[in-house]
C-alpha cells in the first residue's frame, strides 16, 4: 500500500486542499480558504502546513476569531452551503473566541469547520500557557465547551484518528439534515507526529448534493391532507434557499394556487412583487402574512425551523390548524405534532406536486391574500415616504432609501437591534437569494463580518451591510480586513443613541428606560462616536450623511468607490414600523412598577392564544 509520510496537521491541510464540490456545473474546491490566527497552539504545526499550501489552500488573517468565524458563516451562507471556509485559531482565548460564531452556525445549520489547538496528549509540560485545569477531570479542555455547539466534535490524540475523523467532520456539514459546525481540537504534540498516511486518503475527492426522498407513505397522506384544504398556506424557510429549490417552490404555488409566507431566513425565497409572494410572517412580519396564517387550514412548512418570531410564540395559527412540515432535518420535520416529510425541500416538492395532480386551492382565498398584500404595501410605502418634518429619518425611511438605490443583484445583510425588523418588513427583494437577515442567534456583530465573508465570496455584486451604532461598537475590526484583503463592502451605520430596540420591548412591557440608551446609562457624558473617523483609520472611505438626499448621493459614491466603504447617519430612536404579532418573553410577575404590573396581565392574555403541546 503506497503512503505518504507527514506530521498530522500536514495531514491536515493536504486532505482539505483535496476535497471539491460542483457550483454551477463547475468543479471547485469544497474549502476555498482559511481564516486564520496564529498563537502557540497552531502556529509551528498547522501554520506550518498552511504555508506551504497557499496556492491550493490560501491563509486569510482577520483581527478576532469570533469575527473570522462570522465571517466564513456569511460565505457559507452565500454559497447556499455548497463551499465551507475553514477556521483556526490557538489554544484558550482564541479557541473560546469562537464559541459565538459557533453558536450561530450551529443554529442557522450553515457549515463552518473549527481547527483548534488543543493541551499536550502526553501532559508532560502540563500545565501549560492558557491551559485551564479541571482538577478532577484532566482530559478537559475549553474546547469541550464546543460540544454544545457543534454537529461534530473530536479531539485528535493520535495521528491516525484523523483518517476517520476529517471524513466524518465533512459528512456532517454536507449533510442537509445535520449540517452544522464541525469542530477538531489537536493537540499540540500530536499536530508535531509524523505518520504513514495511506496515499487513497489524499486523493481528489467531488462531494456532490445529497437530496434524500420523501417516505411515500407519508408524501401520500401529505397530499391527502393538502387537498381537503380549503385555506392552505405555504410557509418558506431558509432550507428552500439551501436546497436551491426557488423555482420548485414558485411551480408547485403557482400550480396548485397557494399563497407563500416567508420565514426570516427565507426571505428572499421570492421577489417581493411576485403574485404568490403575501410578505413575512410573524413578530418581524406583515399584517397581510399574519392574517393569512391566522386563519390557515393547513400550513406547508417547508424548510423552517417555525422558530418563535416565526409562530408568534405559537400565536399567529388557528388552534384547528394543521401542519405539514418538509425538512431535511427529522428534528424540525416532527415539532408541533406535523406529519412530517423528512426529504430535500426541491425533491420533496416536486414528489409533493406530482401527488396532488391537478388540485388546485380555491382562487378565493389566494385573492384574499393579494388584497392582504397590497394594504400592507401601502402601509411600508407610507412608512418609507420622506417627510420634510425636521428631526432624524426613521429607520424605515433609510430601508427604503437603500433599497431604492440597491441594484437587483446586491446582497443585504443584518442580523441584530432594530434593523431586522425594518428590513425583514420593508425590504422589497428584487433577485431571489439576495437577503441575509441572520436572526437565529440574532448575534450582533455578525454583520460586519459577514459582509467580508460575502464579498470573499465573489459574486459580482455589491454588498451591503446594515448595522445600528451598537453593532458597530461591539465589532468593528474587519473593516480593515475588508480594506487589507481587498474584498469591499458597504456599511451603513444607522445611529440612535444606543440599544433603541431593546430600550423599545423594555418600555414596551412597563419597565423604565434603563442602561441602554446612552442618555440612560451611567456615563460621564453620552456622546456619539465619530464612525467616519474611526473608519477611515482602518483604511475604509468614510461619509458622515445628515439627510435622505445625502444618503441617496453616498451610496451612489460607494458603489463607485475600489474598498469597503462607511456611511454613517444619525436615526430617530424611537419610530418603528407596526406589527402584529405578539412575543412571549419574561415579564415580572410582581413588580413596585405599577406599569409592570399591567404589562404582566397583559402578556398573560396573549399566552392564553398560545398552541401548546401540538
Amino acid at each position: 500500500m503506497a503512503t505518504v509520510r507527514c506530521t498530522a496537521a500536514q495531514a491536515i491541510v493536504r486532505y482539505l486542499s483535496n476535497q471539491f464540490t460542483e457550483v454551477d456545473g463547475k468543479q471547485v474546491p469544497l474549502f476555498p480558504g482559511v481564516y486564520g490566527i496564529f498563537g502557540h497552539g497552531n502556529v509551528t504545526c498547522l501554520g506550518e502546513a498552511l504555508e506551504a499550501a497557499q496556492e491550493t489552500l490560501p491563509t486569510w488573517r482577520g483581527q478576532n476569531e469570533q469575527s473570522m468565524a462570522f465571517a466564513a458563516v456569511g460565505f457559507a451562507k452565500a454559497m447556499v452551503r455548497r463551499q465551507i471556509m475553514v477556521v483556526t485559531a490557538s489554544i484558550g482565548p482564541g479557541t473560546t473566541n469562537l464559541l459565538t460564531a459557533a453558536g450561530v452556525a450551529h443554529t442557522s445549520r450553515l457549515p463552518l469547520l473549527m481547527i483548534c489547538g488543543d493541551s499536550f496528549a502526553r501532559r508532560r509540560p502540563d500545565p501549560v500557557m492558557q491551559q485551564v485545569e479541571h482538577f478532577n477531570d484532566p482530559t478537559q479542555t475549553v474546547n469541550d465547551a464546543f460540544k454544545a455547539v457543534s454537529r461534530y466534535w473530536d479531539r485528535i490524540t493520535y495521528p491516525e484518528q484523523l483518517l476517520s475523523s476529517l471524513p466524518q467532520a465533512v459528512a456532517t456539514m454536507l449533510d442537509p439534515g445535520d449540517c452544522g459546525p464541525a469542530f477538531i481540537g489537536i493537540c499540540q504534540d500530536v499536530q508535531e507526529m509524523a505518520y504513514d498516511y495511506p496515499d487513497a486518503f489524499f486523493q481528489p475527492r467531488v462531494h456532490l448534493t445529497a437530496r434524500p426522498r420523501a417516505d411515500r407513505v407519508q408524501l401520500a397522506l401529505a397530499a391527502e391532507r393538502l387537498q381537503r384544504a380549503q385555506r392552505p398556506l405555504i410557509i418558506a424557510g431558509g432550507g428552500v434557499r439551501y436546497s436551491q429549490a426557488e423555482s420548485a417552490l414558485e411551480n408547485f404555488a403557482t400550480e396548485h394556487g397557494i399563497p407563500v409566507v416567508e420565514t426570516i431566513a427565507g426571505k428572499g425565497t421570492f421577489t417581493h412583487h411576485h403574485p404568490l409572494h403575501m410578505g413575512p410572517i410573524g413578530i418581524l412580519g406583515s399584517t397581510s402574512a399574519n392574517e393569512l396564517a391566522a386563519n390557515a387550514d393547513v400550513i406547508l412548512a417547508i424548510g423552517t425551523r417555525l422558530m418563535d418570531f416565526v409562530t408568534g410564540s405559537w400565536t399567529v395559527f388557528s388552534h384547528d390548524a394543521q401542519f405539514i412540515t418538509l425538512n431535511a432535518a427529522r428534528f424540525d420535520a416532527h415539532k408541533h405534532l406535523s406529519l412530517p416529510l423528512v426529504c430535500d425541500a426541491r425533491e420533496g416538492l416536486n414528489d409533493l406536486h406530482a401527488a396532488l395532480g391537478n388540485w388546485r386551492a380555491d382562487a378565493v382565498w389566494l385573492e384574499r391574500g393579494r388584497q392582504a398584500f397590497v394594504k400592507w404595501n401601502a402601509l411600508i410605502a407610507e412608512k418609507q415616504e420622506p417627510t420634510p418634518a425636521e428631526g432624524d429619518p426613521t429607520y424605515a425611511q433609510v430601508v427604503g432609501i437603500v433599497n431604492a438605490q440597491a441594484a437587483p443583484e446586491d446582497y443585504i445583510i443584518s442580523a441584530a437591534g432594530g434593523l431586522p425588523g425594518e428590513l425583514v418588513k420593508g425590504w422589497r427583494v428584487k433577485n431571489p437569494g439576495t437577503f441575509d437577515c441572520e436572526f437565529g442567534f440574532s448575534c450582533m456583530g455578525y454583520e460586519l463580518s459577514a459582509g467580508w465573508g460575502v464579498a470573499m465570496a465573489g459574486l459580482d455584486r455589491d454588498v451591503i451591510v446594515m448595522i445600528g451604532d451598537g453593532t458597530y461598537m461591539m465589532m468593528n475590526s474587519d473593516i480593515y480586513s475588508s480594506v487589507l484583503s481587498g474584498h469591499k463592502f458597504i456599511l451603513i451605520v444607522c445611529d440612535n443613541g444606543g440599544y433603541a430596540v431593546i430600550n423599545r420591548l423594555q418600555n414596551a412591557k412597563g419597565g423604565a428606560s434603563f442602561n441602554n440608551l446612552l442618555k440612560d446609562c451611567r456615563v460621564q457624558e453620552p456622546f456619539h462616536v465619530d464612525f467616519v473617523a474611526h473608519a477611515q483609520s482602518m483604511g475604509a472611505c468614510a461619509r458622515k450623511v445628515n439627510t435622505l438626499t445625502e444618503l441617496e448621493a453616498a451610496i451612489q459614491w460607494a458603489k463607485g468607490n475600489d474598498r469597503t466603504t462607511v456611511i454613517s447617519i444619525a436615526t430617530h430612536p424611537c419610530s418603528w414600523t407596526p406589527g402584529d404579532a405578539w412575543w412571549d418573553v419574561g415579564v415580572p410577575e410582581v413588580s413596585a412598577r405599577e406599569s409592570v404590573n399591567q404589562a404582566y396581565t397583559e402578556h398573560l392574555t396573549g399566552r392564553q392564544q398560545q398552541r401548546v403541546g401540538f
